[in-house]
């Protein structure tokens, strides 16, 4: 009897397992993942065309950024390390007055070390700012996938958020960047 009740115990157990497997999820019609109409050959080119387009201006957009910010940010860096190396005189060896007045070999020297020393640590921080801005801004969720050029029906990204790469929903005050 108690080999029964032990396997009785084991057929409910598996019968307990397999009701903890979950299910398929219900599938919306708008946002199915089932096969898509396709688009024909020249329609396909021309929103091939423009999703590369847009894709790249995003791209370009986002480049423009991280350089006007990583320009602020290394601007100290810059202007050292260039005073460093105008002023010494094995590298150019200027003429201005405040290289004979106030810098020598010695603290040209110096100027170079600190700026490339400093350098480590504002890229640092260029990069935790423009990864921050592009999060506030949802700037990635700009880019557009191929399947929109591919297939009919797809939606754009930010068609449902509410704007043009979701910036108009506002800033999220919970969002941190680690460093």
């Amino acid at each position: 009897m108690s080999g029964q009740d032990a396997e009785d115990f084991g057929a409910e157990n598996l019968s307990d397992k397999s009701q903890m497997i979950p299910s398929l999820p219900p599938y919306d019609m708008d946002d199915q993942l089932l096969p898509r109409e396709p688009r024909s050959a020249w329609c396909c080119l021309a929103w091939t065309l423009v999703v590369v387009t847009m894709n790249s201006f995003v791209f370009f957009m986002n480049l423009l950024l991280m350089f006007v910010i990583f320009t602020v940010v290394l601007l100290p860096t810059i202007v050292v390390v260039y005073f460093g190396f105008q002023c010494h005189s094995q590298v150019l060896h200027s003429a201005a007055r405040y290289c004979k007045s106030i810098l020598d070999d010695n603290s040209s020297s110096a100027l170079i070390i600190l700026g490339f020393v400093i350098m480590s640590p504002l890229i640092v921080v260029a990069m935790a700012i423009y990864c921050s801005l592009a999060r506030r801004l949802r700037l990635l969720m700009c880019f557009q996938p191929y399947s929109r050029a591919v297939y009919k029906g797809v939606k754009w990204r930010w068609y449902e958020e509410g704007g043009l790469c979701s910036c108009a929903k506002g800033w999220n005050t919970q969002v941190k960047a680690w460093v």
